[in-house]
């Protein structure tokens, strides 16, 4: 159960199960606009996923997780009679959706195993998914305390991405720390990358911050180096949408450069994830794929044709060598590594 006093800084919540059906916060329309999108079928959801509708590692694997929920549905409501065949089918049409957020495999294999021992699929996976949410929530707001744990008075912050609420069930990874060191007063400076080409920092990052109050600065992508050399930056805290088993990560494209600076000039880098976000499979960053979007995402419209092209990928690597601190909902691992990772299946 969440505790009434742990929800100051936390009003969003992306996610939820409404009317038989998902409500998602739309994030593709956010600051603009705060519109939200009823999803009543697995096609309607892997779709959401692609899109970006629905964003953030634990946030799709909210969504996977009530996903279940409709594929059971739809399963049901066939006139074929071998449900697990497709139930499971629907699930691989969501699982398809985006290949490197390690939490959308993990909710979906879990009610792959779940499903087999359940008497009403539809009730038993809504119950579970359910249970699913509020551990995510709770998992974020212990990881907002052992991370602001590492900060002294008058931190320096600079987050990268959006791992907020908009990106959990609520509450949020990196922003959830940050969230957690504002109530015990502990930052002096927040700052927010604008995380090109999709913005999620300009646009969700901001706004997120801007809803609870909390003071934030916007910064270029490109100025991260020149504050670090100023001496500006205490820690880069950001998200991840996969960590291996040596302590790896994979996480919005930008966030190795990041930690490459930050190793240069001494500052810290702290991951902030739950334990569904570890691929537990995932030796190291070579079993990671790395999801490549579209390259219209970035190319101006007038290039066309094979002359001019370009690259979009979402996510880079992070060695776990360039890693201060892993949080989980577990702990803090100190300099990552294949022993202290190994010791969270204990």
């Amino acid at each position: 159960m969440i505790k009434t006093e742990t929800l100051l800084y936390d009003t969003i919540r992306p996610v939820s199960w409404h009317a038989n059906g998902i409500r998602l916060l739309d994030q593709r329309q956010l600051p603009s606009k705060e519109v939200y999108l009823d999803i009543n079928s697995t096609q309607a959801l892997s779709q959401a996923i692609k899109d970006m509708v629905v964003r953030g590692a634990p946030a799709i694997g909210i969504a996977a997780a009530f996903g279940a929920v409709l594929a059971a549905q739809e399963a049901l409501a066939e006139t074929s009679k071998d449900f697990l065949a497709d139930f499971n089918q629907r699930l691989d049409l969501i699982a398809a959706s985006r290949p490197t957020a390690i939490n959308l495999f993990n909710a979906l294999n879990t009610a792959r195993e779940l499903v087999n021992t359940m008497r009403d699929p539809v009730a038993d996976l809504l119950q579970w998914a359910s249970v699913w949410l509020i551990d995510d929530i709770q998992a974020n707001i212990d990881m907002g305390e052992w991370g602001a744990s590492c900060f002294s008075k008058n931190t320096r912050v600079l987050t990268h991405c959006n791992a907020g609420a908009l990106a959990t069930g609520g509450y949020g990874t990196a922003l959830g720390v940050i969230r957690s060191a504002q109530k015990k007063n502990l930052l002096e400076k927040v700052y927010a990358s604008e995380t090109r080409p999709w913005n999620q920092g300009a646009r969700l990052t901001l706004w997120e911050l801007q809803q609870d109050g909390i003071p934030v600065t916007l910064i270029a992508d490109s100025s991260a180096a020149s504050l670090m050399q100023q001496g500006l930056i205490d820690w880069v805290v950001v998200g991840a949408d996969t960590i291996c088993m040596n302590g790896d990560i994979a996480n919005k494209i930008g966030t190795y450069s990041l930690a490459v600076l930050a190793k240069y000039h001494g500052v810290k880098v702290m991951v902030a994830a739950p334990t569904t976000t570890i691929d537990w499979k995932a030796q190291s960053s070579e079993h990671i794929v790395i999801e490549q979007r579209p390259s219209s995402e970035i190319l101006p419209a007038n290039y066309t044709g094979d002359l001019v092209t370009a690259l979009n990928p979402v996510f880079d690597v992070t060695p776990a060598a360039l890693i201060s601190v892993i949080v989980t909902e577990k702990g803090v691992i100190e300099s990552p590594d294949a022993r202290k990772m190994a010791a969270l299946i204990q």
